[in-house]
């Protein structure tokens, strides 16, 4: 897939702000560092509870108005069954092993708004998301996937930050590849499933000599596979490589990304099924009031990311934000 122009409509200013901080780099901030080995492969539900400094920020209080808007079997279990998978700082293992990062403050949150359980579980692999919300063994997802128009067809899609997406080589960046046509012939390891994979395989039918596309399930893998030289680069979320740079973590080389390379910058989505209105236009709610109260921004900031946060939360709006 080709980079993206945008329409900025109403949030022209903000999104010219964040374009300039991804050129710039996101700053890091997060001092927990995890070996690639402490990432699981798929675990058994954490129930999430708002940390003190995230139960005290304004509009993270019971609002009993979206509570009632909740669907039935939610309201019934008092249980909202949250889908997730491991992209540092958006979601991952901490040293004690517990689920942390922007989600699962926002998960701890919306816990705290719609007064329900949140049971957030590592489904091991971003290409589990989209099947296991459309078989109903999660209600909602709170993982950094990228939204995009064909994603939309399947899902509901809750845009709740902005990221874009770039190129990790190993350190110094060796074999001087600076665009996506400089992947042509060469081993790039993604995940299986998702929109770097997509833009990689839309890059490689543009190749005299195809990319060799590695398809791998977990993203702690993908990024092994370029430390250790068996791939020569990975295409990736542009927040989850700065940070990965940032904090090197596992065995090999040290990776790097590539900072002038900003592709496809657009939203990360959680994701609900279509036949779920009530619960998708709860947590919209629930999200535009932590936005409103300066919760949302508080909990992006905490982890290096608040010059991505969002205004306002939209549903299923990758179209305003088109390929050329």
């Amino acid at each position: 897939m080709i980079p993206r122009i945008h329409r900025y409509q109403n949030e022209g200013d903000h999104m010219m702000r964040i374009q300039k901080i991804l050129k710039a780099g996101v700053a890091g901030a997060m001092v927990t560092l995890i070996a690639a080995s402490a990432y699981a492969a798929g675990g058994a539900a954490e129930k999430m509870t708002a940390d003190a400094d995230v139960a005290k920020l304004p509009g993270v209080v019971l609002t009993q108005k979206l509570a009632d808007g909740l669907p039935p079997s939610i309201k019934s279990s008092g249980v909202l069954k949250v889908a997730t998978d491991l992209t540092p700082p958006i979601s991952f293992h901490g040293e004690d092993g517990k689920l942390i990062g922007i989600d699962a403050d926002i998960a701890a949150a919306l816990g705290v708004i719609l007064g329900v359980d949140v049971e957030m579980t590592d489904v091991g692999a971003g290409a589990a998301i989209v099947p296991s919300i459309l078989a109903k063994r999660f209600d909602i997802s709170i993982s950094g996937i990228n939204d995009d128009p064909e994603l939309e067809k399947q899902v509901d899609v809750i845009d709740y930050m902005y990221d874009a997406t770039t190129i990790m080589t190993i350190k110094d960046n060796p074999l001087a590849i600076k665009g996506m046509e400089d992947l042509c012939g060469k081993k790039v390891a993604v995940p299986v499933g998702t929109f770097q994979a997509r833009m990689v395989e839309a890059a490689s039918a543009k190749c005299a000599t195809p990319v060799n596309i590695m398809s791998i399930p977990k993203m702690p893998d993908v990024l092994q596979a370029v430390r250790t030289g068996r791939a020569d680069a990975t295409v990736n979320g542009y927040a989850t490589s700065v940070y990965t740079t940032e904090h090197q973590t596992g065995n090999g080389k040290g990776l790097q990304a590539l900072p002038d390379i900003r592709l496809a910058v657009g939203y990360l989505g959680m994701l609900t099924a279509k036949d779920n209105p009530q619960l998708r236009d709860s947590v919209v709610a629930a999200l535009q009031q932590m936005v409103d109260s300066g919760a949302y921004e508080t909990i992006m900031k905490k982890w290096s990311l608040g010059p991505l946060a969002v205004k306002t939360v939209k549903v299923n709006d990758a179209a305003s934000m088109p390929a050329d």
